[in-house]
């Protein structure tokens, strides 16, 4: 089978025999205007070094190119072939802290980015670089929520993951375990495929500390690694509500302030196989891409398509050979040729 990615480029082979017709009309007028000096074959002689086949030939060799090259441009294609394509990768599924701390500062000024923020640029960062792998995402507070399934729709993901706000949910809290044994339970039966779970949180008021240091052995008990993301700064910084101020204890009638305890949240990704890291250092994406790497990519998904066999570069070569010979096809006679006598008149006796 042959056929044109470009057809209505081959309109342009017109252009041959026009140029040819050009050729052959310029040729009758040098002819028309020799004759008006003399006879042609006395005025031969008088022009030694004038060739009268050369001429057609380098037409020739110059419209062949000419239309080797229309063709090539119009891309030629050969025929139709399959062709496999194989994405490798791993499933990740990213468990988001919701809870009313994430709404605090991330730094130790009060009025600095909040954490819910500095953990949505990371995260999309993040998903940038995961490339042929699979994302889910979880959000979790008092109870932990799937909002996006194991999906290669990175365009979703990160949609779903800007669209988290603390102030929506209801039942507070850090129930860090449930967000983990929902993660757990959302990726694919396959236990070829590599898994690998991101925490994201401030790890402060934990509901049931035991819980989530076995949840987290649990997970990396079924090869799946752990690695926490830490949202905020060793200074205590106060809460914000909706409506503006900031959240007050009942008991002391003073702002809630809330710290990132780092010392617990790199206990959690050590008992799930996987590393801490601060979401303030500016190596901490680097690092945890880099530990993600270290997750066992498999074959996700093989994909089948027909392609065409180019050949362009065929017609392209050949043009490009017949025009190299015309430059070396002189007008002019060849000395030594013209010396040749092919044919020769036998003498009467």
């Amino acid at each position: 089978m042959f056929s044109f990615a470009y057809p209505k480029l081959l309109l342009l082979l017109l252009l041959v025999p026009a140029f040819v017709a050009l050729y052959a009309w310029a040729r009758y007028a040098r002819r028309k205007n020799l004759r008006k000096f003399g006879n042609i074959k006395v005025l031969g002689p008088l022009m030694p070094e004038v060739s009268p086949y050369k001429p057609p030939i380098k037409i020739t060799l110059q419209m062949i190119a000419l239309g080797l090259m229309i063709i090539a441009l119009a891309r030629p294609w050969g025929g139709v072939k399959d062709e496999k394509t194989v994405k490798e990768g791993i499933e990740v599924v990213i468990a988001v802290d919701a809870s009313n701390s994430m709404l605090a500062s991330s730094t130790g000024e009060e009025n600095g980015i909040d954490r819910m923020r500095t953990a949505k640029l990371v995260l999309e960062k993040l998903i940038n670089r995961l490339d042929n792998d699979r994302v889910g995402l979880i959000v979790y507070a008092g109870d932990a929520y799937t909002l996006i399934p194991v999906t290669s729709d990175y365009v979703s993901a990160k949609m779903f993951l800007n669209s988290i706000d603390p102030y929506q949910i209801d039942n507070q809290g850090t129930n860090i375990a449930a967000a983990i044994d929902m993660a757990t339970k959302s990726f694919s039966e396959d236990k070829k495929i590599g898994k690998a779970i991101i925490l994201i949180t401030d790890a402060e008021d934990l509901e049931d500390r035991q819980s989530v240091m076995d949840a987290a052995k649990t997970a990396a008990k079924n090869d799946i690694q752990l690695d926490v993301v830490g949202l905020g700064s060793t200074t205590p910084v106060p809460i914000p509500i909706k409506g503006g101020g900031y959240l007050i204890d009942p008991e002391t009638g003073e702002p809630v302030r809330t710290v990132l305890n780092e010392d617990l949240a790199a206990e959690v990704a050590s008992a799930g196989k996987g590393i801490y890291v601060n979401a303030s250092n500016k190596d901490a994406l680097n690092e945890l891409d880099k530990q993600l790497g270290t997750v066992k990519k498999t074959a996700l998904e093989s994909s089948f398509s027909a392609i065409h066999d180019e050949l362009f570069g065929i017609f392209a070569w050949i043009a490009l050979g017949f025009l190299v010979l015309d430059i070396f096809v002189l007008d002019r006679k060849i000395g030594w040729l013209d010396k040749i006598t092919f044919f020769k008149k036998e003498e009467k006796k």
